[in-house]
């Protein structure tokens, strides 16, 4: 988990980094320098239209963060299980059926020569990373991975919103995937002082999810407790 908090830091200072940008043009203490013909450079204020398309690239961004931190925390339970060498046995219910959907889903062929002690190797051997989410992330999607896995969802409303906030970012994104909408039309919705306070609640969201896992994890909480593991 901690290569997994880090990569998610770095990313959310990339996402902080794009919108302090987008302020500063949009409120003009960031200026626009035009050269001309003659290499003479003029200042111009920021286009309006253009500010909309600016501002609907920020919620790409914003997916991009949602999408990666979850698939990057999901694959880190995998690998914890293998670096503890857990075996099926072990797992709790919940996460068997888990595994054994992900088995369903395998071809023989693609999985058998990764397979040397079957109730260990059969967790991880069946797990595909770029399977787990297709421009589908948003809270009710990690409430319902939460209670898959059995690590908490919970989180600071006051900060957070519960990540309400992912819908409305799921929403614009997969509108811009699909042509739905043009950016001129998703960026007119909401004001930079809006979009702002959504990336503030989404990255503070995320990183106590973040946490509630780390804690899953080093507490071993996805061992099943009745079969006298400790």
């Amino acid at each position: 988990m901690n290569t997994v908090l880090l990569d998610f830091n770095t990313r959310a200072q990339e996402v902080d980094d794009y919108f302090i940008f987008l302020h500063g043009l949009i409120k003009q203490t960031t200026k626009l320098a035009v050269a001309d013909s003659a290499g003479q450079y003029q200042i111009q204020s920021l286009n309006p239209e253009l500010a909309k398309t600016l501002k609907a690239i920020g919620f790409l961004l914003l997916y991009n963060l949602v999408e990666s931190t979850m698939r990057n925390a999901i694959e880190a339970i995998f690998d914890e299980l293998k670096n503890q060498a857990i075996s099926f046995d072990q797992l709790k219910p919940e996460i068997k059926m888990i595994v054994l959907q992900n088995l369903k889903n395998r071809s023989p062929k693609k999985i058998h020569l990764q397979i040397n002690q079957i109730s260990i190797d059969i967790i991880t051997a069946t797990f595909e990373r770029e399977e787990l989410f297709s421009g589908n992330v948003d809270a009710r999607l990690i409430k319902e991975i939460a209670e898959k896995y059995g690590f908490s969802c919970k989180t600071e409303p006051t900060k957070t919103k519960d990540g309400q906030n992912l819908l409305v970012i799921k929403r614009n994104r997969n509108d811009l995937a699909h042509g739905v909408k043009s950016f001129e039309e998703v960026g007119r919705d909401q004001t930079i002082e809006e979009l702002l306070e959504i990336k503030e609640e989404v990255i503070e969201y995320l990183r106590q999810i973040l946490e509630n896992i780390k804690t899953y994890l080093d507490n071993q909480e996805y061992l099943d407790v009745t079969t006298g593991n400790p």
